[in-house]
C-alpha cells in the first residue's frame, strides 16, 4: 500500500500536480486497504490523510498503516474539510480520479484559487498492472471460481431451474472462502443462452439447450471471470459448429496476448476466426476486458481498443456466437499477459455435452 502511494506521487510532477484527491472507494481501497474511506488526500511532501466518518474511525484506526485517519463528524462539510487541508498545505494544483457533478462543484467552490484538474488516468496506470500481492489474490479468485463451475456441472440436470444452478455455484465458491460474486451470476439456458448478457431466472433447465454460465468469484476484494457454455446431451451439428468456432477463436487469441500486443489486434484475430466459420455477424461484443478490483477495468481488448498489453495486465478472453431464436455460445477465462505469452488463471472444464 506505501509503495502504491509512492508510485502516485511519482506520477505528480508529469501531471503538474501539488496533491492528489482519491474519491472512488475501490481507488481508496487499493492505496490504504480499507474499504469505507470518504476520502483520501495525498500531498506531495506531506503525510496522506484519509477521511473517515465516524461509524468507520475505529475500524479505519486499526487497519490503515499508511495515512492519517481523520474522523468526519455528523452535520460536517466534507468538501469543505478535504479543501481546508489543501489551504493549509499551501496547495496550488490538485487531482482527482472520479467526482460527480454536485461534488465538483462543492469542492471547487471551497478550494477557491486553488485549481482542481481531472486525472483520473494516473490511476488507472498503476492499477491496470497488477502487483504480486494482487496477483496472488486473483489466482484465489480463479481457483474459487473453477471450484464454482465444477459445482454447476455436478448440478446439472433436465428441469433443474436457472436460479437453483446459482445457487449452487454461489454456495460453493463461498463455503471455499469467496468473499462474495464478482458480479450477479449469469446461468441462460435455451433461447436466453443468445443473450450475451442473459441473466438468471426461474425458467427450467431442458436436455438439449446451451445453457451459459457467466460467473466469478472474489477473494480479498479481487475478482475472477470465467464462462463456460454446457449442454445436457449429445450437440446438434450446428451447435457443435458454434461452440468449434468459439473455441478456436479463444486459442487464436490466447496466443496473440504478450506484453506489447495492441489490444484491437487480439480482438481481430478472434474475430477472424468466428467469421471463417460464418458468424462474424454473430459477435457483438468486445474480446475481452481488464479485471481486478473491478471486474471490467482497463486494458480493453475490442476493435476500437488503443491499449497495448503490458506484463502484469490481467484480462478476459471471451469470444462468443449468439444466434436469437436459437442460442449462443460463449467461453471466456482470466488471464494474466506475460513478457513472453500468457497464462489462464482460470481453468476449469471445456467439455461441452455434460
Amino acid at each position: 500500500m506505501v509503495n502504491r502511494i509512492q508510485l502516485l506521487k511519482k506520477s505528480f510532477e508529469k501531471n503538474e500536480l501539488d496533491a492528489y484527491i482519491v474519491t472512488d472507494e475501490t481507488n481508496m481501497f487499493y492505496f490504504t486497504g480499507f474499504e469505507g474511506g470518504a476520502r483520501l488526500l495525498v500531498p506531495a511532501d506531506s503525510e496522506n490523510i484519509l477521511f473517515v466518518y465516524g461509524v468507520n474511525y475505529d475500524d479505519a484506526k486499526a487497519t490503515v498503516k499508511n495515512c492519517n485517519v481523520e474522523p468526519m463528524q455528523r452535520g460536517d462539510d466534507l468538501n469543505k474539510k478535504v479543501a481546508d487541508q489543501c489551504k493549509k498545505l499551501k496547495t496550488k494544483r490538485v487531482g482527482f480520479d472520479n467526482l460527480d457533478v454536485a461534488s465538483y462543484l462543492g469542492l471547487k467552490k471551497n478550494l477557491k484559487k486553488i485549481q482542481l484538474k481531472t486525472a483520473g488516468q494516473a490511476i488507472w496506470d498503476l492499477r491496470r498492472v497488477k502487483d504480486d500481492t494482487e496477483l496472488h489474490n486473483m489466482r484465489k479468485a480463479a481457483e474459487l471460481t473453477d471450484a464454482g463451475a465444477k459445482a454447476a456441472v455436478e448440478a446439472l440436470k433436465p428441469g433443474i431451474r436457472e436460479y437453483e444452478l446459482a445457487a449452487e455455484v454461489e454456495y460453493a465458491m463461498r463455503k471455499l472462502g469467496s468473499d462474495g460474486t464478482a458480479f450477479e451470476t449469469i446461468i441462460a439456458s435455451g433461447l436466453r443462452s443468445a443473450f450475451p448478457h442473459g441473466g438468471c431466472t426461474s425458467k427450467k433447465v431442458g436436455k438439449g439447450e446451451l445453457i451459459q454460465f457467466d460467473i466469478g468469484a472474489r477473494y480479498q476484494h479481487y475478482a475472477a471471470d470465467l464462462t463456460r457454455t454446457f449442454l445436457i446431451g449429445k450437440p446438434t451439428p450446428k451447435q457443435q459448429k458454434m461452440y468449434k468456432a468459439v473455441m478456436e477463436a479463444q486459442e487464436k487469441a490466447f496466443q496473440k496476448i504478450r506484453e506489447g500486443a495492441k489490444g484491437r489486434l487480439v480482438d481481430a484475430a478472434a474475430r477472424e476466426i468466428i467469421k471463417k466459420h460464418g458468424f462474424g455477424q454473430n459477435f457483438p461484443h468486445g474480446l475481452g476486458h481488464g479485471v481486478g478490483l473491478a471486474v471490467h477495468e482497463l486494458p480493453t481488448l475490442s476493435n476500437v481498443s488503443k491499449d497495448i498489453l503490458k506484463a502484469g495486465n490481467v484480462v478476459t478472453n471471451e469470444p462468443g456466437v449468439y444466434v436469437v431464436g436459437y442460442g449462443g455460445v460463449r467461453v471466456e477465462d482470466t488471464v494474466l499477459v506475460k513478457k513472453d505469452g500468457a497464462e489462464r488463471l482460470t481453468k476449469a472444464s471445456y467439455e461441452l455435452p455434460v
